[in-house]
């Protein structure tokens, strides 16, 4: 009996220390998993940071476009050997795009602070032509590995803070429209006005009033967007063979001004905008290319001007044609701040197109753009002698149906230099700044009326640009469009008769009769949004 309760009494010792054994080997309960949660304060596509309250949106879209007859993303074959129709020329470029946006928000006792920043995944035919951003041309960089196979590059747009009604970082400028530079058209060179649509660097705030009314004022960096040249026209060559000049900006020592009082109601929106711009100059003694040199800096500089520029600015919506059909226009003047007119997604164009001729080897049309002139000397403009231009530009959108929508869309441009035409005879001086600019265009340009007693031509740098187009949207599915655009430019120079000079290669030295010049081009685009 003993022996029997020894073994009982010992089993139950080993099945306890057993089960013991294996009761310490058993898994810690598991956390909870914290699964994704909606985020519905801020629309649709937003979802909880797991183990914050930050909402975040992931977005973007993939684009292809194609471009026959101009360069990339639409840009009329307005310079380069596009404007030359070489050999050279592209007559066919495309780009491939993925865009990749990250939304956030989180709410505060000061209201929603907000993230956003996007990257562009490119690639792209470069070719002879001129690529934005300037850094693929920098020292250092190698752009050929830009557009080889397994090349490319990230292109940043928008990277920004939003708190309390300020914006730091790179966004649209409080002197844009919504639309900036895109009422209906799908290209990025619609002239006419401003466009700030990849960002500036800026610090603004934003006023909310109620029932629609805001006002908004920035101080925006004019480095990379609101800058488009000086020309000391007192240097060596100061006027190349295109008509333009190298740019004498000196460094920038305060920001652009800007601001806007906006109205934004359900039949539409208007907008009133103002900046103010200092365009000042580097010295007035300065090697060829606007190179300084050992005497630069005590040669001196002219005083520095404030320019400006002004937009009003409409979108009226619900109109009678169709569902979602809408206006949006906008009208802009600029003395010294020409960025805002000849505006593009990405540096402000010079122009130089060439054509047929009934007399000479060639027809060419230039135009230059510039925010001021000035040239040193007793015979000088007295110094910098801000540039004028105004301009206009809007599109009429139609919807068909929910899956087709067409466009229609232009604008009108206009630069113009201070003084008269004949300001650079004989005689008379070079004290206005068509004058001066006239006087540095006969060294690269023989026969102008009054210089060295014999005449050609008649020498007036204004010109004005007019673009007209159509684009037409398909959507067979949600978030899925391809698009086909045409567009017309025109360039209506002001310089009469003709010259023998030597253009920039491959063109020859021959007889060139100044007319205005047109041209025609057809982009076509596919895009999907996520």
């Amino acid at each position: 009996m003993i022996t029997a309760r020894t073994l009982i009494l010992s089993s139950a010792a080993g099945l306890m220390a057993l089960s013991g054994a294996q009761a310490a080997d058993l898994p810690v309960k598991a956390k909870a998993v914290e699964y994704v949660r909606i985020c519905s304060l801020y629309g649709a596509g937003f979802f909880y940071i797991p183990g914050t309250d930050t909402c975040i949106k992931l977005g973007g879209y993939l684009r292809a476009d194609v471009t026959f007859g101009g360069g990339t993303h639409g840009a009329p074959a307005w310079n380069g050997d596009l404007g030359q129709r070489n050999r050279y020329m592209d007559n066919y470029v495309a780009r491939s795009r993925m865009a990749l946006t990250v939304d956030t928000r989180t709410a505060t006792e000061y209201g929603v602070v907000r993230t956003f920043g996007q990257g562009d995944f490119q690639f792209n035919n470069i070719g002879g032509g001129t690529v934005n951003p300037s850094v693929l041309t920098a020292a250092g960089v190698n752009s050929n590995l830009l557009n080889t196979a397994g090349g490319g590059y990230v292109a940043v747009e928008y990277l920004f803070i939003q708190f309390a009604g300020f914006t730091f970082g790179k966004s649209s400028s409080a002197y844009s429209t919504p639309w900036n530079g895109f009422p209906g058209n799908i290209n990025s060179s619609l002239l006419g006005g401003n466009n700030t649509d990849t960002g500036v660097n800026n610090i603004q705030y934003t006023a909310e009033f109620g029932n629609g009314v805001s006002a908004s004022i920035g101080l925006d960096d004019p480095q990379v967007w609101n800058r488009t040249a000086v020309y000391n026209l007192g240097i060596p060559s100061a006027i190349g063979v295109n008509g333009t000049g190298s740019n004498a900006y000196a460094g920038v020592h305060t920001p652009d001004i800007v601001g806007r009082i906006r109205v934004d109601q359900a039949w539409g929106l208007f907008q009133l905008s103002a900046a103010a711009h200092e365009v000042n100059a580097s010295y007035n003694t300065l090697g060829a290319g606007a190179v300084p040199n050992s005497l630069s800096e005590i040669s001196g500089h002219p005083e520095s001007k404030w320019g400006g520029s002004v937009m009003a600015a409409l979108n009226i919506k619900n109109l009678p044609t169709g569902a979602g059909d809408d206006i949006k226009i906008d009208v802009s003047y600029a003395k010294g701040t020409t960025k805002n007119v000849i505006a593009t997604s990405g540096g402000s164009p010079n122009f130089a197109m060439f054509g047929g001729s009934g007399f000479g080897y060639q027809s060419v049309g230039f135009g230059a753009t510039t925010d001021g002139v000035y040239m040193p000397g007793a015979a000088g403009t007295g110094g910098i002698v801000l540039t004028t231009a105004w301009g206009v530009r809007g599109a009429f959108n139609h919807n068909w149906n929910p899956y087709w929508s067409t466009s229609l869309f232009g604008s009108y441009s206009s630069v113009r230099y201070d003084g008269g035409a004949d300001d650079n005879l004989l005689g008379a001086g070079t004290t206005s700044a068509k004058g001066a600019y006239c006087a540095a265009f006969a060294a690269s340009h023989a026969g102008q009326t009054g210089v060295a007693g014999v005449g050609t031509y008649s020498c007036n740098p204004d010109f004005n640009v007019s673009q007209l187009g159509v684009v037409t949207r398909w959507t067979p599915v949600k978030n899925l469009t391809f698009s086909g655009e045409v567009q017309w430019f025109h360039l209506d120079q002001k310089m009469s008769g003709s010259s023998v000079f030597t253009a920039t290669a491959p063109k020859p030295n021959a007889l060139y009769e100044f007319k205005d010049q047109n041209t025609v081009l057809l982009q076509l685009r596919a895009q999907r949004n996520f």
